[in-house]
């Protein structure tokens, strides 16, 4: 059995670490670099930088963060946010991500999965998606930071996502995104299911149990979390000990 991964999100915006609710009222936090090395001497698995204005301002990467975080951080870097082509992945890449996460823009243009993943492995490209309920079991995509809702249904993105090449899918529900009440196991639980490639489950972190729920329920191979690091209620190592004792290989 694969280990799973703690990874912390840093939701940046120029320049600085923010983490709103539902992507609104949002509060800086501090120094992405800071933050990710932080993190790093924590024992993350990962961490993901998210860029959150850039596909709604249609900015370009923040690619002066990612170039310092990269200098000093020694886990795998994923950067998203602001990515519409292959160009822009390359410069990411170039900068010292080891991952980009496509979101919005692979929702518009499928197409940069494959070329993405012909290009520079299926390894490099990690599929962002923002889902929200609107009927039982059944989910739609929203892109541009949950703000435009596609009308796409969720589990059909994701089995496309898979066959156009994409190396792992992190999954966020909107619905669970800030309010600290858990994962959206039942989403995860749908998205898990139809698919092969790996699944990071993301919003709704609240407290360490949700944790260990998260990967006793679900087939989810990592779980994501942003404000409970910012705010330091909780250590990547307090919640690996803790799923260790559940009896949850991790890293």
């Amino acid at each position: 059995m694969l280990a799973k991964r703690i990874i912390p999100c840093l939701d940046v915006t120029n320049g600085k670490v923010v983490k709103g609710v539902n992507f609104e009222g949002i509060r800086d936090v501090g120094d992405p670099v800071e933050c990710a090395e932080e993190y790093n001497k924590q024992g993350a698995d990962e961490i993901v930088f998210y860029d959150i204005t850039a596909s709604f301002e249609g900015r370009g990467v923040f690619l002066d963060v990612v170039r310092e975080t990269a200098k000093k951080v020694f886990v795998p870097l994923t950067v998203g946010g602001g990515i519409k082509n292959v160009d822009d992945i390359r410069e990411t890449l170039r900068a010292g991500a080891d991952k980009v996460s496509v979101n919005s823009q692979a929702v518009k243009n499928p197409q940069l999965i494959k070329d993405g993943a012909d290009i520079f492995g299926s390894q490099c490209i990690c599929v962002g998606i923002d889902a929200k309920k609107i009927a039982d079991r059944k989910w739609t995509v929203y892109i541009n930071g949950g703000r435009v809702d596609m009308q796409l249904d969720l589990i059909e993105w994701v089995k496309k996502v898979e066959n156009l090449g994409a190396g792992e899918i992190c999954l966020n529900s909107i619905d669970a995104d800030g309010t600290k009440e858990g994962f959206d196991i039942e989403m995860l639980k749908a998205v898990c299911g139809a698919v092969n490639i790996p699944v990071i489950a993301s919003g709704g972190a609240g407290k360490i149990d949700d944790f260990s729920e998260v990967f006793e329920k679900t087939g989810a191979t990592a779980a994501l979390a942003a404000s409970l690091f910012h705010f330091q209620e909780l250590t990547v190592q307090q919640i690996k000990e803790h799923c260790r004792n559940k009896g949850i290989i991790v890293r």
